[in-house]
């Protein structure tokens, strides 16, 4: 089993990039993805558009206007964790980011069943993305509620709204595969132009909801709209629930590290850009929501969300219009979690430690890319949307489970993380090196063990505020025990599911990890890939 080399020293190998099998990773995937590229990775998986218009209702829902502040906390929880991630991404730019940082922190068979978690939490994550398309394309067109016709009932809860959420999801699972596909080149350039329309779609959307004020912003301080009674605790722990939905995904950059120009330079920074970003246009987004609706309190905004305030203040024209901005959203979101699942199940299939890891390890010759792997993510988010189609109610409870799995998955990477910095503290924690500038690679120094602790304690309280048993959340018919324990009852058996694989294979035994330096060392000419910059 591969030991963790938390504290090794700089190795004289060129590492992800040129060395060869037997010293290192060899070169495979192509470098196309530049340094926007590498943000647009990590921005288009938090992708605020997509998931505050998707979850908006939700979060109101539950608490009122006041649910605001939990979009604060949450960010400068998930802002501890980015930081871990972001010394990490500078030290182990590999694909496959959660398996190998826990792998070279904790040991390989940690580092499995991270990378196992956030596999299966991936694929329901491209699921969960794949159905907002339900929450803005009938808006723009009464003609995409295919299911029952344009006068059908479109939201998720309902049975028409349901299977249509699923049609629609599977074609644009089609479309995300073929570009994932295509190549690393294509990919990244659909992904920036998605999250630059995003971009200028939030600051547009913000600025003219915030110059249609129906309310001052000092309604985030009432519980208004809030139905709920007795203590406003519960409430405001359940409303916390979108903004985790909202705010994960950034370290998709580390995902993209061997495909990045500079990555020990680039993908740190990106990470946290991302995430700041998505924190800062989320936060102006909720708070024009909320002064902009016509009304707190008739149930239009928890049912409608923010797609209702858009067509109710702005009419149908300028509404649909923003609306096409959230559609192109989605698409760049579900393409940009499909692209780190792929790497992620790619990287253990190389290490042999995946099912029919021969196949699931080819990258084509042609594109660059793990070609199988985008088919496998794209195929089992269409079976996992499939599954919903009698049962809408499973919806609710798929966006949460998903979110699950990827909290569980990062605490795999930080727990190590901290157990490392506290045990090797004398040695000063993470090993130092160089970036591709020569300059030292980013730290967060005597500040790591404190962030660290913090981020794992933010973490464990947010993964069992995530999978807590909340009739509102898992249940929505009522009375479905399963459904309400069914987040508990799928982690249970993946990890059962897992484990017998695990052992059966051995793969304790089997796995072992190739090194790779801390210190950037420049490969030789001969050694690059096309479109490699000396």
């Amino acid at each position: 089993m591969s030991r963790p080399d938390l504290v090794s020293g700089q190795s004289p190998d060129a590492g992800v990039t040129t060395s060869p099998a037997g010293a290192g990773y060899q070169q495979e995937l192509r470098r196309g993805v530049g340094g926007f590229a590498s943000f647009a990775a990590g921005f288009s998986f938090v992708s605020v558009l997509t998931t505050v218009f998707q979850l908006f209702g939700l979060g109101f829902g539950l608490g009122g206007a006041s649910f605001f502040w939990t979009w604060p906390l949450v960010f400068a929880g998930q802002m501890l964790v980015a930081l871990c991630f972001a010394e990490l991404a500078a030290r182990w730019p590999i694909s496959g980011a959660i398996y190998q940082w826990s792998s070279r922190l904790a040991g390989t068979t940690a580092g499995w069943f991270a990378g196992w978690i956030m596999i299966l939490g991936q694929i329901l994550t491209v699921a969960a993305a794949a159905i907002a398309a339900q929450a803005v394309l009938p808006g723009i067109w009464s003609g995409f509620q295919i299911v029952g016709g344009p006068g059908a009932d479109p939201s998720v809860g309902s049975p028409t709204g349901a299977r249509n959420a699923v049609l629609l999801g599977c074609l644009l699972l089609v479309i995300t595969t073929a570009v994932n596909i295509l190549g690393v080149r294509q990919m990244a350039a659909a992904t920036s132009f998605g999250v630059a329309v995003e971009i200028i779609g939030v600051i547009v959307l913000v600025l003219v909801l915030f110059f249609l004020p129906e309310r001052g912003p000092q309604v985030v301080v009432q519980h208004t709209g809030w139905a709920g009674h007795g203590g406003y605790a519960g409430a405001f722990l359940a409303s916390s629930l979108m903004a985790a939905y909202v705010m994960v995904g950034f370290d998709s950059a580390g995902e993209l590290a061997e495909e990045t120009h500079s990555p020990r330079r680039t993908t740190p920074r990106t990470i946290l850009r991302a995430l700041i970003t998505s924190g800062l246009g989320g936060a102006l987004l909720i708070l024009a929501g909320l002064t902009a609706a016509s009304s707190l309190t008739d149930g239009e905004l928890a049912a409608g969300g923010l797609s209702w305030v858009l067509t109710d203040r702005l009419g149908g024209v300028l509404g649909r219009l923003l609306l096409c901005c959230v559609a192109v959203a989605v698409f760049a979101c579900t393409l940009a979690v499909q692209t780190s699942g792929a790497r992620m199940m790619y990287s253990m299939a190389r290490e042999g430690a995946l099912p029919f890891h021969r196949h699931l390890r080819k990258v084509s010759a042609r594109t660059g890319t793990p070609v199988v792997t985008s088919v496998v993510v794209g195929v089992g988010a269409a079976v996992a949307l499939l599954v919903d189609l009698r049962q809408s109610a499973i919806f609710t409870a798929l966006s949460s489970l998903c979110i699950a799995l990827l909290y569980l998955a990062y605490l795999g990477v930080t727990l190590p993380l901290l157990a490392a910095r506290i045990r090797h503290r004398g040695a000063g924690g993470l090993p130092g090196g160089v970036d591709e500038a020569g300059r030292p690679l980013f730290s967060l120094g005597r500040w790591g063990v404190p962030v660290n602790a913090l981020a794992v304690l933010f973490q464990t309280g947010m993964t069992v505020n995530l999978v807590w048993p909340r009739a509102e959340i898992y249940d929505l018919t009522g009375g479905t025990w399963w459904l309400r324990w069914s987040a508990l009852l799928f982690i249970g058996l993946s990890l059962a599911v897992g484990a017998g694989y695990f052992l059966a294979r051995r793969l304790h035994r089997r796995i072992e990890l190739r090194p790779v330096p801390h210190t950037h060392v420049e490969p030789p000419a001969e050694a690059r890939t096309v479109g490699e910059p000396a």
